[in-house]
């Protein structure tokens, strides 16, 4: 399944087992991901794309509860944490999904799983219909909604003003007015990470709201690779989209667990999320 496999040490600190890279997109962009170390048994590693305002930290909770048998790879994407890119030109879907190969193919990977959260997610779906045969299996959290024209284009124009409040005032200021629409627990990722942050690729970031990730759900009939979907609770990330694209993926399962408002930190988010991620990507 692999040409090689990695496993992350998890005796002593997790992060400290985790060795930090930087690998080059296909457009020879420096970007950032952290790695376990090295292991020749096990299922194939686990690339884990998080959501759009936090980085890799986000996931850290859940990887360690997923790396008894695999290599966790976690990627800062293009533009979050200290993957920075402040060009609004290379902020586009299949630039990101592209990175993801990138990532596999600088680690000598043949074969991966992903798990992507929001963004992570969009990412995930772009990245195994256009290189199916790169991944084995994906497990999608939180799957952002898929607009038709006219939601598009309010999206074009809120991300328009976020990017204008993040260049004026400061990342916190362009995200306060958006979180109280969210959750605790997103809430509390996306602040936590605004230390790590870079305010102009934070800006440029928002520019994927001149790109389409997907026109229609229908698309997402192309992914056929077996794939969990674990659904979202507000407007972004509706519950119905995640019920919609388990019918129409070929090989879709949606999930028995699902966010919560409940969750309020990330060891809240992992425990609820863990053990059927596990369950899922531990098939062979």
């Amino acid at each position: 399944m692999t040409a090689r496999t990695r496993q992350v040490r998890l005796d002593g600190d997790f992060v400290g087992g985790m060795r930090e890279l930087t690998f080059r997109g296909d457009d020879g962009w420096p970007l950032l991901a952290k790695i376990g170390e090295v292991n020749d048994a096990g299922l194939p590693p686990l690339v884990m794309l998080h959501a759009g305002g936090p980085d890799h930290h986000m996931l850290l909770p859940l990887a360690q509860r997923l790396g008894d048998s695999r290599t966790i790879v976690l990627p800062d994407i293009r533009g979050y944490g200290r993957s920075h890119c402040t060009d609004p030109a290379r902020h586009r879907w299949s630039q990101y999904a592209q990175d993801v190969v990138a990532l596999i193919d600088h680690l000598g990977f043949r074969q991966v799983d992903l798990l992507g959260v929001g963004l992570g997610a969009t990412i995930a779906m772009r990245a195994a219909i256009g290189t199916p045969e790169r991944f084995r299996r994906a497990a999608l959290i939180s799957v952002e909604d898929i607009e038709d024209d006219a939601d598009k284009e309010k999206e074009k124009t809120y991300l328009a003003a976020f990017a204008k409040r993040v260049r004026e005032q400061g990342i916190a200021a362009g995200w306060e007015p958006i979180l109280a629409h969210f959750p605790p627990i997103v809430g509390r990722m996306v602040r936590d990470a605004i230390p790590r942050s870079d305010a102009a690729s934070i800006t440029a970031a928002a520019a994927i709201g001149n790109d389409r990730s997907f026109r229609h759900p229908e698309e997402l009939a192309a992914l056929t690779a077996p794939t969990l979907i674990i659904p979202g609770i507000d407007t972004r990330h509706p519950r119905e989209l995640a019920e919609k694209l388990a019918a129409i993926m070929p090989a879709g399962e949606l999930s028995s667990a699902a966010m919560t408002s409940e969750m309020t930190t990330e060891e809240d988010f992992a425990d609820a999320l863990a053990p059927e991620i596990a369950r899922f990507l531990g098939a062979v």
